[in-house]
């Protein structure tokens, strides 16, 4: 035996799991196979000697190159799945395949996929990975380029969304009010407003065009220099910054800096603020009203 077929061999071990992946983050068999097909293509061409784990590898790749077709659907502002869909359920029809069956067997209902769809992509790839396939959470995170506890906390607000059936995340309403306070603050140049919404131990991360990232310590520090720039907060608006409240500035449509907010009891404890354009295009961002 080759090893192209040695590789093929063992490829083909995992590919219903990976359908299965696939079919979860993306809710399209047609989709599905292209997702797959980009995982074989790329085992195909990597240093298989280097690695040790063959089918957390795979998951991997299946994984990045549906957030990929996910954000990229994003983008064109696809049409998501409705209710009258047809229920994606086996139906041991002629041209239905051993595999799509197994893929299907354990009936990903329509009402789930709907819901699904209405995540963002980074939250969808957290919860599928970790709840559906029980991925740790470190694994997750550098797949969607996030911390862990940020993967942790994207896969708990998919998980909330999930069981409420998409109903607003009573979390996320307080939390706009909480950034909606800072921002008015900001706006009006009001220090102590400005404070009454940090937490004392602020730790502020700016990742920016130029230059390595930089961290201030301090909600007090912060907020003595943010205030003189308060003018600049006209220009922002509140969004939905991979499935969290933040704020993006977005002159004609291009976003060029987004500000990521850690809330803990009606506080803001940790603020992101990037600058960078590859970060920036990284971003799954959603301007709200």
């Amino acid at each position: 035996m080759s090893e192209r077929d040695y590789l093929a061999e063992r490829f083909q071990e995992h590919r219903i799991h990976l359908r299965a992946v696939a079919y979860r983050m993306l809710g399209s068999l047609s989709d599905v196979d292209d997702a797959v097909q980009e995982a074989w293509l790329r085992l195909s061409r990597a240093d298989t000697e280097a690695i040790d784990n063959l089918g957390g590898w795979l998951t991997t790749v299946v994984a990045r190159v549906c957030l990929d077709m996910l954000r990229s659907r994003q983008s064109r502002r696809e049409e998501p799945l409705t209710p009258d869909a047809p229920e994606p359920v086996a139906t041991g029809t002629t041209g239905s395949s051993p595999e799509q069956e197994a893929l299907l067997a354990d009936s990903v209902g329509l009402a789930l996929l709907v819901v699904l769809d209405r995540l963002t992509p980074a939250e969808r790839l957290a919860f599928v990975l970790h709840d559906m396939f029980a991925v740790p959470f470190e694994e997750i995170a550098p797949i969607i380029g996030r911390s862990t506890e940020a993967a942790r906390q994207l896969a708990s607000r998919a998980r909330r969304r999930v069981r409420g059936g998409g109903a607003p995340d009573p979390d996320l309403v307080r939390q706009r009010k909480v950034v909606e306070a800072f921002m008015a603050a900001l706006r009006a140049g009001d220090f102590e407003g400005l404070l009454a919404v940090l937490d004392p131990d602020l730790v502020v991360r700016a990742d920016m065009a130029a230059g390595a990232p930089t961290e201030i310590r301090g909600a007090a520090a912060w907020a003595k220099g943010a205030v003189a720039y308060g003018h600049l907060a006209q220009l922002a608006q509140p969004a939905l910054v991979d499935g969290a409240i933040g704020v993006v500035v977005s002159p004609h449509g291009r976003v060029v800096r987004a500000l990521r907010f850690t809330i803990t009891n009606g506080k803001i404890t940790e603020l992101e603020v990037i600058g960078n354009p590859a970060r920036l295009g990284e971003l799954d961002v959603s301007v709200i009203d």
